[in-house]
């Protein structure tokens, strides 16, 4: 690999940019496309579906064979609340190597005895959230029913380009929540990210359940086109 190609991919890297290495095969020779120059390229659909799947392989091309090197920051999940359902959803995420972190001022919930083995802030999110770089490649869920937690970590999470943002409660509570959202100046557009009631239909009754379902749609919004998801 040459070295600027090398310098400019680790320099994406280091800020949790997505980038693809393309090879012509048949040359040898190297291109580096970045995240954001990929609506731009001649290979535009290979290298989105490239970038959702986040695995590197051998494209066959009507113009030749491309090997395309995928670098893709690993994913962030982001819980508002430290609730049974969250128990659920954080060592199935840790599982699907996504870097779990729970957020819940309320320490009889945010406690080490309850959540082994996953990071835990409790603290409230206009104090937990800032420091912890939410991006593109974060999957931000509220959970906690309280709007005193969830509003403010909704807002933040807006404010950013999460892949998925979700929200639990009915129509009905969800309805009283874009009224407040609203209140607070967020625009309609921005308020239609967040996917609530949060997770696929499939029926979920059980928090474990409900916790699949979660995962099930964070998956799809991470994996596949907004076309195939319609």
């Amino acid at each position: 690999m040459r070295i600027d190609i090398l310098k400019a991919l680790n320099a994406e890297r280091a800020a949790r940019r997505a980038a693809v290495v393309v090879t012509d095969t048949a040359s040898g020779e190297q291109r580096l496309v970045k995240a954001d120059e990929v609506a731009r390229d001649p290979l535009r659909e290979t290298l989105e579906k490239a970038l959702r799947s986040g695995k590197s392989g051998m494209e066959e091309l009507p113009q030749g064979n491309v090997f395309l090197t995928v670098h893709v920051p690993p994913p962030k999940l982001i819980v508002i609340g430290a609730v049974h359902i969250s128990q659920a959803l954080a060592p199935m995420a840790a599982l699907l190597d996504y870097d779990v972190t729970i957020i819940d001022p309320r320490t009889a919930f945010a406690s080490k005895e309850r959540f082994p083995d996953v990071k835990l802030i409790a603290e409230w999110p206009d104090v937990a959230l800032p420091p912890l770089g939410v991006d593109r490649y974060t999957a931000f869920v509220a959970l906690t029913h309280d709007p005193k937690i969830d509003d403010p970590a909704l807002t933040h999470a807006l404010e950013r380009e999460c892949f998925y943002i979700g929200a639990l409660g009915s129509k009905k509570t969800h309805g009283r929540r874009i009224e407040r959202l609203k209140g607070q100046g967020i625009s309609e557009a921005a308020l239609a990210r967040i996917h609530a009631p949060i997770g696929l239909r499939i029926g979920a009754v059980s928090p474990p359940e409900i916790a699949v379902s979660i995962l099930g749609e964070i998956t799809a919004s991470l994996r596949l086109s907004p076309e195939q998801r319609s």
